[in-house]
């Protein structure tokens, strides 16, 4: 990668306003840009928390083969989808026709197949409150038992796992955020209580290895052979894996696991159903406040009766 492309790549990553997300073009996992660094760029997963450093050599591996031939997006593994996504930011690289391709005539500085639209701009808390109103609805009106799933139709149990997904998603992240003011709070040993639950602080220990110069003068200040602790980079042979030849079978020891992956997720529907069912809401709560104001009529009356009768 040229220095002018990959000064241009990280100053699009600069402009880019807080908070604002891409998506992975496979997976459709959100990221932010979480640091620009002379040798990489690092995002961060918004479900999980993670970060990922996607390092200027492997852009370089990427770009290399982009002048030649597309990559089709299917193709990308999940741990190079990052750099996909990032690298169309950059006014050189575009998506045409589900592939990755250099396009400068088509490419737009700072904009990308790839950014979160307005139209999935909500806040958290919305997306929680919306998604999980849509899914209490759904579940109400089910004609079947949510216990016993092979007694639903398709399309309801294809409605009821997007449904889900998306709440559990939006919940995760949203407890990502609430954990850190929590531990704030939080001495050792020292149990919270609230009306629905308790928690208490733990501690679990991550290891994440220094710079590789520490690594090596630390082994070497021990008689250490390098060699015992050199090995594959699993991040570096995915972007090999994605741009030649090489087949996966003969790196990996490759094993099938089969599993639902939700593909789409319809905002439009999602958002006429909302509006149906704010309607029905306030229809509700009308009638709830009628039955609500002859209740405590009624009360009063027999107090007054009970204090009469005195």
């Amino acid at each position: 990668m040229d220095e002018d492309l990959w000064i241009d790549l990280r100053a699009a990553c600069a402009d880019l306003d807080p908070g604002t997300e891409l998506v992975t073009p496979v997976s459709e996992r959100r990221f932010e840009i979480d640091a620009i660094d002379p040798d990489r760029i690092a995002v961060r997963f918004t479900d999980s928390g993670e970060q990922q450093p996607l390092w200027r050599e492997q852009f370089e591996v990427f770009v290399d083969r982009l002048p030649d031939e597309a990559i089709p997006v299917d193709d990308l593994p999940p741990r190079v989808e990052p750099y996909a996504a990032v690298l169309t930011l950059s006014g050189e690289y575009t998506v045409t026709d589900d592939a990755i391709t250099h396009d400068p005539e088509r490419a737009v500085g700072g904009e990308s197949p790839y950014l979160i639209s307005a139209i999935e701009a909500r806040t958290t808390p919305e997306r929680i409150h919306d998604d999980a109103l849509l899914l209490a609805d759904f579940v109400e009106r089910l004609e079947g038992d949510v216990e016993e799933p092979k007694t639903l139709d398709t399309g309801s149990l294809t409605d009821l796992y997007v449904l889900l997904s998306d709440v559990q998603r939006g919940a995760d992240r949203l407890r990502t955020t609430v954990r850190d003011p929590l531990l704030e709070r939080l001495g050792l040993d020292q149990r919270l209580s609230g009306r629905f639950g308790a928690v208490r602080r733990t501690t679990r220990e991550r290891r994440r290895p220094k710079d590789e110069e520490t690594v090596f003068d630390a082994l070497d200040e021990h008689g250490i052979p390098r060699e015992w602790v050199t090995g594959v980079d699993r991040d570096k042979l995915d972007v090999v894996l994605a741009v030649t030849d090489l087949s996966k079978s003969a790196v990996y020891d490759v094993e099938e696991d089969v599993y639902v992956q939700k593909i789409e997720s319809d905002e439009t529907e999602k958002g006429t159903r909302l509006e149906g069912l704010a309607t029905r809401i306030d229809e509700l709560q009308d009638e709830a406040g009628d039955e609500l104001y002859a209740e405590l009529a009624a009360i009063e009356d027999r107090l007054e009766e009970a204090l009469s009768a005195d």
